[in-house]
């Protein structure tokens, strides 16, 4: 046997840890005995494999974060977004905010070799279900990118006390793997510390801002809050641009519902919708779209009336209400 017993427990350390340069450290230790035992042809293909393996490197660093391992796999959801610009539907001046990042992103080399860092650190501030998390899988998919989502919530909640240091590998992370960070329910750890008296929370914040200022513009930082009043003030200047998300219009919640709908929406008149749009958000004119839809191929339909649509909306709005 050319490995022993502690090159294979290093190597399964070094996997789980998703650390590639250990891992193949290892594996060219395990092909130099090998050489020296004589397994000349083992000890070849080892090192070839090595090589072959290393000379992927932008592959694997896609991969490694795509399939997150070590202390980061406790930390992240990682996903391959699917959806597009043209599935976005927004205020005219916030889809150009959008889509001036993506060009700052896309041109990110013009613009550093000229002394210009391009837009990297987003905060996104407005009502739940208005188009937030959808932003940030817009860019992540556009840039042809992996979305790392971590809830602030759940992971000041489970690792109190070692919250700095559990930003400290995510923060390594982002400037290792190019990707879109989403930190979702920011306001878990960017509340206004002249009204907190845990030293913790505190101490994790400054940690958070220390690290959010030395951020890698090559991946983008985008922190997500439905309370933008409670934020330290401190955090605003830390960021690029910030985009504020409003509940649909009229025309906007129509076009939300005629996109999910596509052909099953053919002859409905929009604008007599208005009234049962109002006061719900992106998410919920969605979900009241699927449901009219359901309903109508249920009893074996092919199209959606404005009636479907009425009562899924009246029926969103009172469950949103209770």
């Amino acid at each position: 046997m050319a490995a022993s017993g502690d090159h294979f427990a290093a190597l399964i350390r070094s996997h789980a840890a998703g650390d590639d340069d250990a891992f193949y450290a290892v594996a060219l230790q395990v092909a130099a005995k090998a050489a020296r035992e004589g397994h000349h042809h083992l000890a070849s293909e080892l090192k070839s494999a090595v090589d072959a393996s290393r000379g992927s490197a932008v592959s694997r660093n896609v991969t490694a974060i795509a399939q997150p391992r070590g202390e980061l796999a406790d930390l992240v959801t990682a996903s391959y977004p699917q959806v597009g610009l043209r599935d976005l539907v927004l205020p005219e001046a916030l889809l150009g905010q959008v889509q001036r990042v993506l060009a700052e992103q896309r041109q990110r080399k013009a613009l550093l070799d000229g002394g210009f860092a391009p837009v990297h650190r987003l905060l996104l501030e407005g009502p739940p279900g208005t188009g937030k998390t959808m932003t940030a899988s817009v860019i992540a998919n556009a840039l042809s990118v992996p979305l790392l989502t971590v809830r602030l919530d759940s992971l000041m909640s489970k690792y109190m006390g070692e919250t700095a240091g559990k930003l400290r590998v995510m923060f390594d992370a982002i400037a290792e793997h190019r990707g879109v960070y989403l930190f979702d329910e920011f306001d878990a750890l960017g509340g206004n510390r002249a009204g907190n008296d845990v030293g913790e929370a505190r101490r994790i914040l400054n940690s958070f801002l220390v690290f959010l200022e030395e951020a890698n513009s090559e991946s983008v930082v985008i922190a997500a809050t439905n309370h933008r009043t409670i934020l330290d003030h401190a955090l605003f200047r830390r960021f690029d641009v910030m985009l504020t998300y409003e509940m649909p219009d009229a025309r906007q919640a129509a076009a939300v519902m005629r996109h999910r709908l596509g052909t099953l929406a053919r002859g409905v008149r929009w604008p007599t919708l208005a009234e049962d749009t109002e006061g719900l958000s992106h998410a919920d004119v969605v979900r009241a779209a699927e449901a009219a839809a359901k309903s109508v191929l249920l009893r074996g339909g092919g199209r959606v009336t404005v009636d479907d649509l009425r009562s899924a909306l009246r029926s969103r709005r009172s469950a949103s209400l209770a």
